[in-house]
């Protein structure tokens, strides 16, 4: 019941954030990319709840990150991402990870989408790099600091931030770099799929 009226929640608010958010052509946003939008927020956010267990914390492996790949498809999923990572964190983490995590999200998106067209034996391997990257180093620098208590520790700051940022790639490796890039060929390789994602 409770995932169930988030994902109400979810839906609205990406809806709502995508209609204000997408550049219009012609004084128009394009019904199927709000929706498309709207739906991948929601969808991001019901795996994140769903998958509890596994998708928050120092030790993660965030399946709904597979989903930072879809910039690869087009701009407007930079926000249907980012909303998404925005709700999950607000309704299952902490404010402070609602204010990183998203950060991290949205940068990671935004050079995604630049690195689009970029494939190594035909598989979008570098544009899965940028959410590895910008989550192993923001999340694992606010792990360290915001969760950690580094003062009782012998290590120094600096190395534990490093092990949380290893913990946190590893997590996103797993999640972008197998599973995003499994996904972005599976849409690729379809035709229904791919005119799903794509379609103005």
């Amino acid at each position: 019941m409770y995932i169930a009226i988030l994902s109400v929640v979810a839906i609205v608010a990406a809806f709502l954030a995508v209609r204000l958010a997408l550049p219009r052509t012609d004084g128009q946003v394009s019904v199927q990319r709000l929706v498309r939008c709207a739906v991948i927020a929601a969808v991001y956010v019901v795996l994140c709840l769903v998958l509890a267990p596994f998708s928050y914390g120092a030790v993660q492996v965030r399946i709904a990150e597979a989903l930072c790949l879809l910039p690869v498809f087009g701009a407007e999923y930079i926000i249907g991402v980012t909303l998404g990572c925005f709700l999950a964190n607000l309704f299952g983490s902490t404010i402070i990870d609602v204010i990183f995590g998203t950060i991290a999200t949205l940068l990671a998106c935004l050079v995604t989408y630049r690195l689009r067209n970029l494939r190594i034996k035909g598989l979008a391997i570098p544009a899965s790099l940028p959410p590895v990257l910008f989550n192993a180093v923001i999340v694992g620098i606010e792990i360290t600091l915001f969760f950690t208590d580094y003062t009782a520790m012998s290590a120094p700051v600096w190395l534990l931030c490093i092990t949380n940022g290893i913990s946190v790639g590893i997590g996103e490796l797993i999640s972008c770099t197998v599973l995003g890039v499994a996904l972005v060929k599976l849409i690729e390789s379809n035709t229904a799929l791919k005119r799903i994602f794509t379609e103005k």
